[in-house]
């Protein structure tokens, strides 16, 4: 299993790190013994989080549980909107952009427009409004919120990558934890994302015996699956297969703006070993200057067969430049990535979140004397 590098100032940022982790332990002892209240809503909330700063691969894991969820349950998601300009609720239509909403939420309602995808700062505020707004709501995932502890979720789903095991990194700003490697124990389920296809056991025995789970947990193991490239422009007329991109063995221009891209561009190896990166922060928000960058980098690569990449993620932020040329424009294309959970659990995974809300669905008895009190 690979290990985190050290960083390269660690020993004068360790200092920090002790000082943040004792605001972060005071924090968590004040709501640990409820000197700072939780709200409990009577409706089925799932949190989906990250102990580490980015790249976990959160979007294709809440993405996934749309899909388990959706047929059967009127389904929500509420993040906090990383990035927009806007700072109040907002219930997300076909019309909201990046600037409104933030790029993650827009790629899930992109993905799936009939779902409800709603941002707010104060998440406790999202959940009240989504319930108001959505009388027959069913569930609420809750984006990126391990440690929004504001709100006291049902289940709590944390995801934790394969390649940065807890026990080898660092509290901030000296590491990538937000917090303690022990908070994991607020977990319901820990899922360990990004793993390789085939895990070996050693790699699994390892893995719980450092986790050091507690009764109530479950374990589980995730892997990231790469679809066919998808145009970046709707209106793209003459689209290649992934065949004819393969057999061409093309020059790529790959354009990230994400945590990790690394596994990314292992992927694009599949299609071609001519690859030019040109790569941004997280979230970025691309420009003209970027815009402009881009185009050089994809003209000063030879030969017909060239293409542009990005991640689905960032299709939601390069989508608004459309003064791109027609003949660029159709060699722009999004990989999309979903995930698949190991070890043939993924049927006990999906029961388990099924089984959740259905036991705690907010027309039963009990939720309905809660949805009385509150009012």
């Amino acid at each position: 299993m690979p290990l985190p590098a050290r960083n390269n100032y660690y020993l004068l940022l360790y200092p920090f790190s002790l000082l943040y982790g004792l605001i972060i332990w005071i924090r968590n002892f004040l709501f640990d013994y409820k000197m700072i209240q939780s709200v409990e809503f009577p409706i089925p909330i799932i949190s989906v989080g990250n102990i580490t700063v980015g790249g976990t691969g959160k979007t294709p894991h809440i993405e996934y549980l749309v899909e388990l969820l959706r047929d059967e349950f009127q389904v929500a998601t509420l993040s906090r909107g990383y990035k927009r300009k806007t700072r109040n609720f907002i219930l997300a239509d076909k019309e909201s952009g990046v600037m409104d909403i933030g790029d993650e939420p827009v790629q899930i309602k992109h993905k799936y427009p009939d779902i409800n995808v709603a941002v707010d700062r104060r998440r406790v505020n999202g959940v009240r409004e989504l319930m108001a707004r959505i009388p027959d709501l069913d569930v609420i995932l809750l984006d990126d919120a391990f440690q929004h502890r504001h709100i006291k979720p049902g289940l709590s789903v944390l995801l934790i990558d394969f390649n940065r095991p807890l026990s080898e990194d660092h509290l901030l700003p000296a590491g990538r934890l937000r917090e303690q490697g022990y908070e994991r124990r607020r977990a319901n389920i820990i899922l360990i994302t990004k793993c390789p296809d085939r895990l070996k056991p050693i790699e699994r025995r390892i893995i719980i015996k450092d986790l050091k789970l507690y009764p109530f947990q479950h374990l589980f193991f995730s892997k990231l699956n790469y679809g066919e490239p998808v145009p970046l422009f709707d209106d793209t007329k003459n689209p290649v297969s992934l065949a004819d991109m393969k057999a061409s063995k093309p020059q790529i221009l790959m354009v990230t703006g994400i945590a990790g891209p690394r596994l990314y561009k292992k992927h694009l190896r599949s299609i071609s070993t001519n690859i030019t990166e040109l790569t941004f922060p997280d979230h970025h928000e691309f420009n003209e200057k970027d815009l402009a960058s881009m185009l050089e980098s994809y003209e000063k690569m030879e030969g017909d067969e060239r293409f542009i990449f990005t991640t689905a993620k960032d299709a939601t932020r390069l989508r608004k430049f459309t003064n791109i040329a027609a003949p660029v424009r159709e060699r722009m294309f999004y990989v999309p990535v979903g995930i698949e959970i190991l070890n043939e659990d993924g049927e006990t995974f999906d029961n388990n979140i099924r089984n959740y809300v259905r036991d705690n669905k907010r027309d039963n008895i009990l939720h309905k004397q809660q949805d009385k009190d509150q009012a």
